[in-house]
């Protein structure tokens, strides 16, 4: 079981399996989301322990569609947790047990801000990246 929570502990999860996927995205939203790094994990596999009440969703304005969780008491960034697809990103720094996998890409690194430098070798693209 890999445990997962927020900043103040309100909101408790497990997942039953490791995440199928990491990656970093780089856009203006996700940075100021405060969940850049990601993992995608399956609905099955995520079991709410405690607080799930708590988890309030942000929808913003069109032309954007992905609604950003967060934890309505320390406002720690959660991904989009409540989904309803069967896999969906979650935020990996809300994650508390470690796990094996590794950054697998990086997205939107056309909005990355200079300061920021990529230190792995993982594919990088400018906006999402292309799927099979």
């Amino acid at each position: 079981m890999i445990k997962g929570s927020c900043c103040c502990g309100a909101v408790k999860f497990e997942l039953s399996a490791e995440p199928s996927m990491m990656g970093t995205c780089h856009c203006s939203r996700c940075r100021k989301a405060g969940a850049s790094t990601i993992v995608f994990v399956k609905k099955d596999d995520l079991s709410w322990i405690d607080g799930k009440e708590h988890v309030a969703l942000y929808q913003p304005e069109p032309p954007y569609k992905y609604g950003r969780c967060f934890c309505r008491l320390c406002g720690s960034s959660l991904g989009e947790i409540l989904s309803e697809d069967d896999s969906f990103p979650i935020a990996a720094n809300a994650l508390d047990t470690a796990f094996e996998l590794k950054n697998q890409f990086h997205e939107f690194v056309s909005e990355k801000p200079h300061w920021y430098e990529i230190c792995d070798d993982a594919k990088q693209s400018d906006g999402h990246p292309d799927t099979p």
